[in-house]
């Protein structure tokens, strides 16, 4: 009795661990036994950025013998989590994204590990303009990965009809022109985004730049009371009087459904096809034909950094190396990747199955960075809100700039002829 009792229990002993050892294989994770040479946590801007990643690091993971743990987060509270883990002695990130408009509070805040230092520099691949916020004191601190800039999206048909083919749109007077036409002969001409102080200025700055004009200077001092900000504000003032405001998907719907003509997106927004009634161009820069043509391509390039109290930083600059390579930055493209490297974005076969991503890399070759500062957020905020103000028609041009200029001159604690 006793000898039968004994067999039963190791017949199901043995069921058991099979069973175990087969849900463990299957499962593909590591037993209690096992260990991984290092778990790395990425910090990423969710979206289509954190997506690539995730369905890109498989093989790195394999050969490296180490497990990734990807945490999405929204821009706000990644640009908080990673400030603020910043301060602690081992900290808890090992891969973080960075908007270009952080770098100046993550250098002052000491954020970021020098790449140089730990053996990764860029290529001469990789788009030369979208490299110049990564660096400090000719050392490498970010890397541009997710290739995300302005672009103009229109309407084919209501182009067409203003006379103009979009390789013949080469100015601001083109695109004032189509959406002067469109609002006289359709319904609205230039869609612009007037929900928050940042879209204001965001959409505007091309405009800006495209007048040679821009918020700062070389110091970082306000330059917006001038007279070239002047002219582009008047010349936008004109340019939306053919449209009106709206949220980026009501933007997007307008242009799409010949309600509207004209209006300043990013590629992310939308993916044009051959029977697409919408597309995209680089805006060219030029303020008339016969103006010289300026980087006005607004850049919002989400970059990739190792924090500098990482506790694995040789697997974290592997995995970077890992991301950046050209062939694996072409292989992203299916998964929605925009890569900011010439080989991607001028390769053939990609090109023919994606063309929108011809206008992308000439937006990407003639971008712009926003203002590298700390107080960038309390910067656009004032400035968004006078600019509003402007648009309403409850203060003159002359008025709402100079009161700006004055705002931030004090929010930067600047003293007027110092």
């Amino acid at each position: 009795m006793k000898m039968k009792m004994h067999k039963k229990f190791g017949k199901a002993f043995l069921i058991l661990s099979l069973a175990g050892f087969i849900l463990s294989s299957c499962s593909g994770k590591k037993t209690k036994n096992e260990q991984y040479n290092a778990v790395l946590t990425l910090a990423l801007r969710s979206g289509v950025y954190a997506n690539v990643i995730e369905k890109t690091i498989g093989d790195f993971e394999k050969e490296n013998n180490v497990s990734c743990n990807i945490l999405k987060l929204e821009e706000d509270e990644l640009h908080q989590k990673v400030a603020s883990d910043a301060g602690l002695a081992l900290g808890s990130y090992d891969l973080c994204m960075v908007d270009g408009s952080w770098m100046a509070e993550y250098t002052d805040k000491n954020v970021l590990a020098n790449l140089t230092k730990l053996g990764y520099d860029l290529d001469d691949d990789v788009i030369p303009a979208t490299k110049t916020i990564c660096y400090r004191d000719e050392n490498l601190y970010l890397v541009p990965y997710g290739g995300n800039v302005t672009v103009l999206l229109f309407n084919k048909l209501f182009v067409k009809d203003a006379g103009y083919r979009p390789e013949e749109i080469e100015s601001l007077e083109d695109i004032y022109k189509i959406c002067d036409y469109t609002k006289k002969h359709h319904n609205l001409g230039f869609m612009y985004r007037g929900d928050t102080a940042n879209n204001i200025v965001v959409d505007f700055l091309p405009i800006l730049r495209s007048f040679g004009g821009w918020v700062v200077d070389e110091n970082n001092q306000p330059t917006v009371n001038t007279a070239l900000a002047k002219e582009a504000m008047d010349f936008y003032l004109k340019l939306i009087k053919t449209g009106r405001a709206a949220k980026k998907d009501d933007l997007i719907a307008a242009i799409a459904n010949k309600s509207a003509a004209i209006g300043i997106g990013w590629p992310g927004w939308y993916t044009p096809t051959n029977n697409s009634s919408m597309d995209y161009i680089a805006l060219t820069g030029k303020r008339s034909e016969s103006s010289p043509a300026y980087n006005a391509n607004i850049y919002g390039i989400w970059t990739l950094g190792i924090p500098k109290n990482s506790q694995n930083k040789e697997y974290a600059v592997k995995l970077l190396a890992y991301l950046m390579e050209p062939e694996r930055q072409k292989a992203s493209v299916d998964l929605g990747g925009v890569p900011c490297r010439y080989s991607s974005l001028k390769d053939r076969e990609i090109l023919a199955k994606f063309p929108q991503y011809e206008a992308v890399g000439r937006a990407l070759e003639s971008g712009v960075y926003r203002p590298v500062m700390t107080q960038w957020t309390s910067f656009y905020t004032i400035l968004g809100k006078e600019m509003d103000l402007i648009i309403k028609g409850e203060k003159s041009i002359d008025q709402g700039l100079e009161d700006a200029q004055l705002q931030l001159e004090k929010m930067l604690s600047v003293v007027v002829g110092r």
